[in-house]
């Protein structure tokens, strides 16, 4: 059973950003690229999370960077924002999954894949906004809280799953009243991101429409690629085609468009 007590327990053990990195994020938000490398240069291991994410095929650099100046010059201010977002959010995954079949090798190229295929998405809109670029960080992140709320009692989730073929979201919902999107949430908040991205990403779940027009958009455009993401084969055999319940009429107005941008990219 997933009680509010084991909730809140994950919840605290989640560590507020660290100085470093708080300082390269408020570096980049003024536009002040060389000066966040610099910083962010005192940090080992989000240099290497940063080469090694950044040198990924979806990238398409032809030669190996590995200075983060030049990480940082080629990826602009948003997408550099975005991945330190998203190295924050690595570090919460599992030295090693249980109820998925990842590793932090297939689970960076997620992050990477819907980083880019996000940039698309905002570039097509013609959105232009750091925070909204950073939405994309948090989806992964709800995998990682699946994944530690459910391995202790994954017989009985896998048994639940089984039996009324549930997405691990209701099931979640189901048993503690909580979705993954409001953990999510108050992920965002011990960050101190801004409110307009818990916004984009309770609307994401597919169930929590907005009532701001641009947020609901958003929203939509973020479940469609969440969905897509998690439905390709190494995905699936990872097992998370069944992680969220795809709200098909939600996303009908855009969904043509969708397709249609995902096969240019």
């Amino acid at each position: 059973m997933i009680t509010k007590e084991n909730i809140d327990s994950f919840i605290e053990k989640i560590p507020p950003s660290p100085k470093v990195l708080n300082e390269t994020l408020s570096l980049l938000k003024i536009g002040e690229l060389v000066k966040a490398a610099k910083v962010a240069e005192q940090d080992l291991a989000l240099k290497s999370y940063l080469k090694n994410i950044v040198n990924k095929p979806i990238y398409g650099f032809r030669n190996e960077v590995s200075d983060i100046g030049q990480i940082f010059g080629i990826l602009g201010v948003s997408l550099s924002q975005q991945s330190v977002y998203n190295y924050m959010v690595a570090l919460l995954s599992p030295d090693k999954w249980s109820l998925f079949k990842l590793n932090s090798a297939l689970f960076h190229e997620l992050q990477a894949n819907l980083s880019k295929r996000w940039e698309a998405i905002l570039m097509r809109l013609n959105i232009q906004d750091d925070n909204i670029y950073a939405a994309i960080s948090l989806l992964p992140a709800s995998i990682i809280v699946t994944e530690a709320l459910f391995a202790q009692n994954k017989k009985e989730v896998e048994l639940l799953r089984g039996a009324k073929a549930l997405d691990y979201n209701t099931i979640l919902i189901r048993l503690s009243g909580v979705s993954l999107f409001d953990i999510c949430e108050e992920i965002a908040k011990k960050w101190e991101m801004p409110s307009i991205v818990s916004s984009i990403v309770q609307a994401a779940s597919g169930v929590k429409p907005s009532q701001d027009k641009k947020i609901d958009a958003l929203g939509k455009w973020m479940h469609l690629l969440l969905f897509y993401k998690l439905s390709q084969p190494e995905f699936i055999k990872a097992g998370l085609n069944d992680f969220i319940d795809f709200q098909v009429e939600y996303v009908s107005d855009i969904y043509d468009d969708f397709a249609l941008l995902m096969e240019i990219e």
